[in-house]
């Protein structure tokens, strides 16, 4: 499977939100594959979470999302579902997981309902540890145009998940211990 393929057949005409989505993208996969590089994670593993990163926002030229380059009538939360709807269609079951599952720290059936989010009422939330890396991955880096492959620090990401609850940070936090690579001291 090419990721780029995919993208491509289905942001042709999406010309501004292609290259945000691939620039985002690939800097998810990057720091995704280097943490299960890290972790021990091989072969077909590591091919699957480049893939899966690669491929994780693939739904969002159908949400209302204009800054991005996304003119959809969906609202942006909707992105992740779409995504793993156009996935299921290409026959990638797992990588449409990733899609459905990396928003925030994943969302609850319970979240969805209480908050009346406008998304299936199933559970939301990275299960697989490929799932759950590129999920803490995409935390570090924004679709901001004037951002892209900049990597936020854990602290800004905390306060953003924050404004979610602190059961998000809870996550984060966690998977910032399991996940973090020490820096080099030769950096």
């Amino acid at each position: 499977m090419d990721p780029i393929t995919i993208i491509d057949k289905y942001y042709k005409d999406h010309h501004i939100a292609r290259d945000i989505l691939i620039r985002h993208s690939h800097a998810v996969a990057t720091k995704a594959v280097a943490i299960a590089g890290y972790l021990g994670l091989k072969g077909k593993k590591l091919v699957f979470i480049y893939e899966a990163a690669m491929l994780h926002d693939i739904g969002m030229y159908l949400t209302n999302a204009p800054e991005i380059g996304c003119y959809g009538e969906l609202p942006y939360i909707c992105h992740g579902y779409l995504g793993h709807n156009l996935l299921l269609k290409e026959g990638y079951k797992k990588h449409a997981k990733v899609c459905e599952r990396h928003t925030g720290t994943g969302i609850s059936k319970k979240e969805i309902i209480q908050r009346g989010l406008p998304i299936p009422e199933r559970s939301m939330k990275p299960r697989s540890v490929e799932e759950k890396i590129i999920c803490y991955a995409d935390k570090f880096f924004s679709k901001n145009p004037d951002k892209l492959g900049v990597e936020k620090k854990p602290e800004k990401i905390i306060k953003k998940l924050r404004r979610h609850g602190e059961d998000k940070v809870i996550q984060f936090e966690e998977w910032h211990m399991a996940y973090n690579i020490p820096e080099s001291p030769f950096d």
